[in-house]
Order: C-alpha cells, then structure tokens, then sequence
C-alpha cells in the first residue's frame, strides 16, 4: 500500500479535477500517506491548531468514520463522469454490502439501455485484512466481501488479488481505466516480499493467472499443483516449496499464482474465466491441487465445482483468530507452510513411507514449538520473519 500510494498521489496530481479518493478516517492507517504530498483532507469545520492535512478544498474524502457515507460519495461522483477510489478495512467494507448489491443491480440494467453512457468503475482497495491483526484481532477479520460480490452478475464483478507490489499497481493501473465494472483489490498494508519484476508482474496480472517457472520443477512431469490466490497464500506457499525441495528435491511441484479470482470459473460462466480445456492445460486433468486462498474456501469449491479435476484440497479462513502475532493467524486457519507441507505429503504415496511419516511429524514439532515460542517471546520465529526465497 505504501508503493500504492505513490501512483495514487501522482494521480491526484495529474488529474486534479476529476479523481478523489474516499474512505474512512484510516488514510494514514492504510500506508497512504503519500496522497498528502498532492492534496489534503476535505474539511468544512474550524481547523485546530493541531489538525493535519485538512483543506476547504480538499480531494482526500477521509474526515468520516463512516463506510456508508463514502460510499454515497463515491457513487454520486462516479455518477457525475468522473473516478474514485474507495479504500476500506476488509472487514468494515461488509458495512456497504447492500449499497454495493444496489450499484451492481443499477449496473446491469443501465448496461442494458441504449441511451445511458459508460460510467466509471466503482473501484474498492480492500487492505488492514484478515492475516495481519496483531492489535484489533478477531473483531477486524472478515474477507467475506468477495463472496458477497461473486454472486453478482458476472459481466460486472472482478475481483483480484495480487501477490505482491508491482501486481498491484498493474491491477490499480487496470481498474482506473475502466468503465461499467465493480472492482476490488485485496492488498496487504505490512511488508511482504517482491516476487515479479515490473514486466513480469503486467504479463502475470495481463493473463489473470500463471505458473511460476522459477517456483516450479515439474517439467519433466507433476506430482502435484500448489496454487496460491492472495499475498500471505503466495508467502507460505512459497515457504512451503523451499521445505520440499529442502527434504524432497524428487517430488515435482508445479506453482500456479491466481490474480484474477474469476478465472477459475468456467468461461461459460465469467467473460474472464478460463476453457476447460486452458483449466486442464495448467490445472491438470487428475493430478492433486492445493489451493492456498485469501478468503474463505467455500468460495473455491463453488468456482471450480464444474471443472473435471475434482482432487482438490482447499486452505483459507476458517473463523479462527484472536489478537496474535501475524504467522500465528495463518497457523490458526492452517493456510501456514508448515499445514501445506503436510497436504502435500498427505496427497502423494509417500505419506504412507517412513519418510514422508517422518517429515510430517518434523512439521507438527515446528507448530508447537512456533506455540510455545510465541507465548515466549510475542513474536513469530526467526526463520518466520527472516524467510528469503532463494
């Protein structure tokens, strides 16, 4: 987000009378503070000496703790021929859920009369989420806006999830440009590693969704398909396939990263989902596929119900968190690389060796001694932090 707001505050320049961005009073709390190199807060009441960034002709729509509120902000003004932003806590976007329900119903008939003109897309960043809460906890985890949205008609919703900062400003660079659509971008607010290049990452976020050839080793055959859809997913997946490769060089893992969540439906049912027969191609026909998703995993299940490979297994948020440290979140809703490790040996022959008994016990001790070190210490372990892909 901090990369992010960058763009935007080079955007706010370059467009100063026809873009603004709204959201909640959490501006500075979603790392974009670099929208106040370009612009201020609005605000109509009498400014105190200690106020910040407030302006009487400000285009940073902040000053409101108030989700429904922006929102009608955002809709009027896109309204008007102009484009926003909205950015929001992933769990207090649900506020609007029936606001959004009504632009999307609004979208699909005005789509359908002749004499009604394009308008801009309503665009949502949805950050501060599930997998890193280590002082609001429980309260401040939901990612169930996406399932909301997904039930919409498929010619107006898009969701995506890049793993990493460049994909993230591909996707912001994508929805800006668009019209008649409703977006939403789920990014992480904290650190997280650099994946892609910059021309890797608009190749990647172009096609919705790839194999990561420098994450994967099955050219001369699969094994089993590793498939991660939001930022923490790709991290621990990520972490997953260097303890593979650390104990099990053999086993050929092909790495598929997802951006564009609608493209595991089927293209009968999205515009932007793949053919059977392009599902098959990456997916494969009958190998296993573990999925590593953002969200909750139902949602996976009922994208891919009508694809032919039914041997999946799916990780994701499972109502399970409390105010912890941010590795322990991913522990508690098993989407960790030590819980994927374990479905990894859990769907080959090998789980059934001495080996592959031995490696999955090896995993289990690393859970309880990442318990017990966190109780210890209030902070993930070394190898948790200090993690490099290599």
């Amino acid at each position: 987000m901090r990369v992010l707001g960058e763009f935007i505050r080079d955007i706010i320049k370059e467009n100063p009378n026809n873009f603004r961005v709204f959201g909640p009073d959490e501006t500075m709390s979603n790392r974009l503070s670099h929208l106040f190199e370009a612009d201020n807060r609005c605000w109509y009441l009498t400014k105190k000496k200690e106020d910040e960034y407030l302006s009487y002709d400000g285009r940073i729509m902040d000053s409101y703790l108030s989700e429904h509120t922006c929102e009608g902000w955002l809709e009027g003004y896109i309204l008007t021929g102009r484009h926003g932003v909205f950015v929001s806590y992933e769990a207090f976007i649900r506020i609007v859920d029936s606001m959004a329900s009504q632009h999307a119903k609004w979208l699909k008939v005005a789509n359908e009369l002749p004499w009604r003109k394009d308008i801009a897309s309503l665009n949502y960043i949805l950050t501060s989420n599930v997998w890193q809460q280590d002082h609001n906890g429980y309260t401040h985890q939901d990612p169930g806006f996406i399932d909301h949205l997904a039930n919409k008609k498929a010619d107006i919703v898009r969701v995506y999830l890049p793993p990493d900062s460049n994909c993230l400003l591909s996707c912001f660079d994508h929805v800006i440009r668009t019209k008649n659509y409703i977006n939403v971008i789920v990014a992480s607010k904290h650190m997280r590693p650099q994946w892609l290049t910059m021309e890797e990452a608009k190749e990647h976020c172009a096609k919705g969704l790839s194999k990561w050839e420098f994450a994967s080793n099955d050219n001369k055959g699969t094994d089993i398909v590793l498939v991660s859809i939001g930022d923490a997913p790709t991290l621990e997946n990520m972490a997953a396939v260097s303890i593979i490769r650390s104990y099990l060089p053999d086993i050929k893992i092909r790495f598929i990263n997802v951006v564009d969540l609608m493209k595991l439906e089927p293209n009968t049912k999205h515009p932007h989902g793949l053919t059977n027969v392009e599902y098959n191609k990456l997916f494969t026909k009958d190998k296993p596929i573990i999925f590593n998703y953002h969200g909750y995993p139902t949602l996976i299940h009922e994208l891919t119900y009508e694809r032919e490979n039914k041997n999946i297994s799916v990780h994701g948020y499972m109502e399970e968190g409390t105010i912890t440290t941010p590795f322990d979140m991913r522990v508690k809703n098993e989407i960790d690389r030590y819980h994927i490790v374990i479905d990894i040996i859990n769907h080959l022959d090998i789980a059934k060796t001495r080996e592959g008994k031995k490696i999955i016990r090896l995993m289990e001790e690393k859970l309880k001694y990442h318990d017990s070190y966190i109780r210890e210490y209030g902070i993930d372990m070394e190898e948790v932090r200090l993690f490099k892909w290599e």
